[in-house]
């Protein structure tokens, strides 16, 4: 299992959905969303005997997740008292009116899959499910929690994380009176089952958390079996990839290095990160000298971001230096719906699984 590390990741992310809006996709005409893509199983489709070969760029917007409850109509366990992952001793006696919140929209989406969905009245702006679609937004800007909208739906317990801000909200409403619990901001392979756990207990059905977390362990288990099958056992011959993070209207341009969390990705999806040949250690401003010894074949992206510098092109224009790698000469670009390639929790193995087809076998994409 490789550790994945989005926290500083998302604390990039606030700095830059502070300066506008984020736009709600669920409310968003046909003509202005992406159409969903088609990702067959990497166990499926046939390899591309040399996949530096592929020319051109690749976006993916996985089609709205298929809800699954391990547990019809769970009931509660309730009072839930439980111990925060900040160290705070919360009781939760009511989950009648749940709101879950934070980046990746990843804990409303296990809400759902424990059974609970019917009791949640709110939801970030990243969940936008079918399921979920018709609850209130209660993020502002973007990410940004506001206290009014989430009290105004009369919460009965609130799970969030340190992934939203300002935290400050988060204290305003256990002043109210609201039980808050805030679960691990830490996103990645190695503890798909502790956070499941955390929400599960908090809500008081840890049953349908040990049966949720074991079901994505499987799961996740069987993508990386299939990517171990795919990707050559040599590093050499795995593609060298490296992760920008980019919004051009607000001038933000970083390439994100070890320990970052995107390095770990890379790894968990067949890529070869080159990270740590290079000497690049956590998240830092992109520059020409990193683009040029980096020599990448694959450039990964939030969707995003790359529209934010007018797609490949205006990448290219605003890089040079990218232009002259492999990655640029051949302008392959792996890029993924921005709630969705961090998100993990129970979308990881359809993410990994994504990524790995984009790398080695991206004919066998389409868009419906």
């Amino acid at each position: 299992m490789f550790p994945i590390r989005v926290s500083c990741i998302a604390a990039v992310a606030l700095v830059v959905t502070a300066c506008g809006p984020v736009v709600d996709r669920s409310q968003t005409s046909a003509a202005s969303s992406s159409e969903p893509t088609t990702v067959p199983s990497l166990a499926d489709v046939t390899p591309l005997a040399d996949p530096r070969t592929w020319t051109g760029a690749v976006d993916i917007d996985l089609p709205d997740p298929t809800i699954r409850p391990v547990v019809d109509s769970p009931e509660p366990q309730l009072p839930a008292t439980v111990t925060d992952a900040q160290g705070t001793e919360v009781t939760v006696r009511d989950t009648s009116r749940i709101v879950a919140l934070d980046i990746y929209g990843t804990l409303a989406r296990t809400v759902f899959e424990l059974g609970l969905g019917d009791n949640v009245v709110g939801r970030d702006v990243s969940s936008t499910f079918h399921e979920i679609s018709d609850q209130p937004v209660v993020t502002q800007n973007g990410h940004e929690l506001s206290a009014e909208a989430i009290l105004a739906l009369d919460p009965t317990v609130v799970l969030s994380d340190t992934s939203l801000g300002p935290f400050d909200v988060l204290l305003q409403l256990r002043d109210a009176g609201v039980p808050v619990v805030i679960t691990d901001s830490h996103r990645g392979l190695d503890n798909l089952s502790s956070l499941t756990q955390e929400v599960a207990d908090a809500l008081g059905v840890p049953e349908a958390g040990a049966q949720l977390a074991q079901r994505l362990e499987q799961e996740t288990s069987v993508a990386q079996e299939q990517i171990a099958a795919v990707a050559p056992a040599d590093l050499s011959g795995r593609l060298r990839t490296i992760f920008l993070y980019v919004r051009g209207q607000a001038g933000v341009y970083y390439m994100f290095g070890e320990d970052s969390g995107a390095d770990s990705l890379i790894e968990a999806a067949g890529g070869y990160d080159v990270a740590e040949e290079i000497g690049w250690d956590g998240m830092k401003p992109v520059n020409d000298e990193g683009l040029v010894a980096a020599q990448p074949d694959v450039v990964l992206m939030m969707s995003r971001g790359l529209e934010s510098v007018g797609g490949v092109d205006g990448l290219l224009e605003q890089f040079p230096a990218l232009a002259s790698t492999p990655a640029g000469e051949q302008q392959r670009i792996v890029a993924m719906d921005d709630d969705q390639i961090l998100s993990f929790g129970p979308r990881t193995a359809a993410v990994l699984n994504a990524l790995a087809v984009a790398l080695y076998a991206p004919d066998a994409l389409t868009t419906d």
